[in-house]
């Protein structure tokens, strides 16, 4: 098993940066495919952005070209780099972890599209974007 825990998160205004963090404790850190979700209010939880134990990325369209994921094995750490955020970020952001790799990550027109199942989540952190 692995325990996730985020932080970063917090209220900025449109066209800002965050950097968001997950420390993960547990087993082997550099063995998960790692992922960052968000729960965005009526709209419900999307994929954000993941990355593999071999450090390939996937992003989904509307964060393309703004963010980026990224782990450090060493630091047993996830981040996610938010840029030119807009208010439709505004979001409580979740890391997830899995060991399930067999399935290559389903990229359409270069978005991410899945897969999302992810056993192991985090608490979340909320990030508010103001206009």
């Amino acid at each position: 098993q692995v325990q996730l825990v985020e932080s970063g998160g917090g209220s900025v205004q449109a066209g800002g940066s965050l950097r968001l963090s997950c420390v993960a404790s547990g087993r082997a850190f550099s063995n998960y495919r790692m992922a960052w979700f968000r729960n965005i209010p009526g709209k419900g939880r999307e994929g954000v952005a993941a990355i593999d134990r071999d450090g390939t990325t996937a992003y989904a369209y509307p964060v393309k070209g703004r963010f980026t994921i990224s782990r450090d094995n060493a630091k047993n750490t996830l981040y996610l780099q938010m840029n030119s955020l807009k208010p439709a970020d505004a979001a409580k952001y979740y890391c997830a972890a899995d060991l399930k790799v067999e399935k290559e990550f389903l990229m359409v027109a270069g978005s991410w599209y899945g897969p999302f199942d992810f056993s192991y989540w985090g608490q979340g952190t909320q990030v508010t974007v103001s206009s």
